[in-house]
């Protein structure tokens, strides 16, 4: 029985990954898309990792937590972009099994993480607004620490629970895959048995990995607006609010779309509506990041227009 079980797993070497379309000029137009998408997400996730690593003004516990987060969207949009430009031009769109386990675990790591961070900065500002005197003492660096690191200890052990209940089921066939990266509710639509226990771990871990950090999130901004509540100047009130609303709108863009995906059972699955999902909460959200709390960010921008002055200095 556990050689046959063996042999199952091994009789899937390699997945193939069908990708968006099978016409080359659509492709082509969708890879310079993904390209520019892609190179804008470096270049604006490490800019403001740059700016808050270089500018006193901003080593600050709620810039610390944007850090963090927008190398979180660095990573995880490069865990799966890449190869999906390659991809999209070339003939050869194989992932090995290996391969897709590792892009599966570390994609589901750092988005777990990211659902934990989204929670921290909530409750950063929760701290910021409610309680301005004692910020300093109650958000101490060896706490940002600490919030950092269960978050990412988190992510590592709940990644390897989802991945491993995907990856002991047997898959003999057929290997392809109708997303543009390994992402457990496509992958498991292959297996060659009953995924109706993982369909209810996935909603059971969804539900734990989601849920709950939303739910402290939102605890956190009942809080923060009935504190914004009592400000008596409207300019006061405005000031607070838009401290949260950069954040109140990468929550909302990042945490929806996955739970749509994750909390519904694989049967009501359509995969084109799927790889939307996946590139919104992927690939747009992580583009979008560093645009949001720029704009929004005075600190942000004096920051960068310093380094350009900086810059312009030495030569």
């Amino acid at each position: 029985m556990h050689s046959q079980r063996l042999k199952n797993h091994s009789s899937v070497t390699e997945f193939i990954l069908l990708g968006f379309s099978r016409n080359p000029r659509t492709n082509w137009i969708l890879f310079f898309l993904f390209f520019f998408l892609y190179l804008f997400t470096v270049l604006g996730n490490g800019l403001i990792v740059t700016l808050i690593r270089v500018d006193a003004h901003l080593h600050t516990p709620m810039y610390f937590f944007l850090s963090i987060l927008s190398l979180l969207d660095l990573s995880y949009a490069t865990t799966t972009v890449p190869q999906m430009l390659i991809h999209l031009v070339s003939k050869n769109k194989t992932i090995s099994y290996g391969g897709c386990v590792v892009q599966m675990y570390i994609f589901l790591t750092l988005g777990i993480t990211e659902t934990w961070i989204f929670a921290a900065m909530a409750y950063d500002r929760y701290i910021a607004i409610c309680y301005p005197l004692h910020y300093g003492v109650k958000m101490s660096q060896n706490l940002c620490i600490l919030l950092v690191v269960s978050s990412a200890l988190c992510g590592l052990t709940c990644a390897l629970i989802y991945t491993v209940f995907a990856m002991t089921l047997p898959y003999c066939g057929p290997n392809e895959i109708n997303h543009f990266f390994c992402e457990i509710p496509a992958v498991l639509k292959l297996a060659c048995a009953d995924t109706s226990l993982n369909d209810h771990v996935d909603f059971l871990l969804g539900f734990i990995l989601l849920l709950i950090p939303l739910s402290l999130i939102l605890a956190s901004y009942v809080r923060i607006f009935m504190a914004i509540l009592k400000i008596h100047s409207m300019q006061g009130k405005i000031k607070a609010f838009s401290t949260c609303a950069s954040h109140i709108t990468v929550v909302t863009m990042f945490c929806i779309p996955c739970m749509v995906m994750y909390m519904r059972p694989g049967s009501e699955a359509s995969p084109e509506d799927d790889k939307k999902l996946a590139l919104f909460y992927n690939v747009v959200s992580a583009f979008l990041n560093p645009i949001i709390y720029s704009l929004r960010n005075k600190d942000v921008k004096s920051a960068f227009l310093k380094l350009i002055g900086m810059s312009a200095d030495t030569q």
